[in-house]
């Protein structure tokens, strides 16, 4: 008996690090993050300590979530990229139609390939060309609505997935990503600005 463990081969592999949903939102938040820390740098170096001191808050936290997920595909032996940007929800989609749950967050954020709320590099280019008031407002807008978008994705991932620290992860993103929103719409009302659609 004491011999069996040598003797016998364990055919069993591993369970997956992360499954297919699990990796494809870690992929797409990893790039929709990453914009957020552009459009971060893209903020005039000048403008208001407060509108600075909120974008510093939301480059530090999501530099953090940065780590976390690319330490996650790192374990999971998989590529930081994608070619097929939000697969993982269209893939949900498809259950769905074949008689599957599916979360009810993912039609409307699945209308193309583009990521929920990211903005485009004429957007980004304004941002960064922008000075004073024009480029405080100009973020919040951008930023709102990336917001916005990273809560569709995440509540997506919520729904999908059954536990683990990806689920933990994006209900923890949901709510800060919440509360800073609520924050940037305060700041754009109070500036009779209104939030892009």
């Amino acid at each position: 008996m004491a011999l069996r463990p040598s003797l016998i081969p364990d055919n069993r592999s591993a369970p997956p690090v992360l499954d297919a949903v699990e990796i494809g939102f870690t992929r797409d938040m990893l790039a929709h993050h990453e914009q957020a820390l552009l459009m971060v740098q893209r903020l005039d170096p000048a403008a208001d300590p407060a509108i600075r001191k909120l974008a510093q808050q939301i480059s530090d936290t999501q530099r953090v979530e940065i780590g976390t997920m690319l330490g996650w595909l790192r374990l999971a032996g998989v590529s930081p990229t994608t070619r097929e940007p939000m697969a993982w929800m269209r893939a949900s989609e498809a259950a769905a139609a074949h008689g599957h749950s599916a979360p009810t967050s993912t039609t409307a954020a699945n209308s193309g390939q583009r990521m929920p709320g990211m903005a485009s590099y004429a957007e980004l280019d304004a941002l960064a060309s922008a000075r004073g008031a024009d480029a405080e407002t100009l973020f919040l807008q951008l930023m709102l609505r990336h917001h916005l978008g990273g809560v569709t994705m995440a509540k997506a991932a919520d729904e999908l997935l059954t536990s683990g620290p990806v689920k933990e992860a994006a209900r923890a993103m949901m709510t800060a990503q919440n509360q800073e929103a609520g924050i940037m719409t305060i700041v754009l009302a109070q500036r009779g600005a209104q939030p892009l659609p």
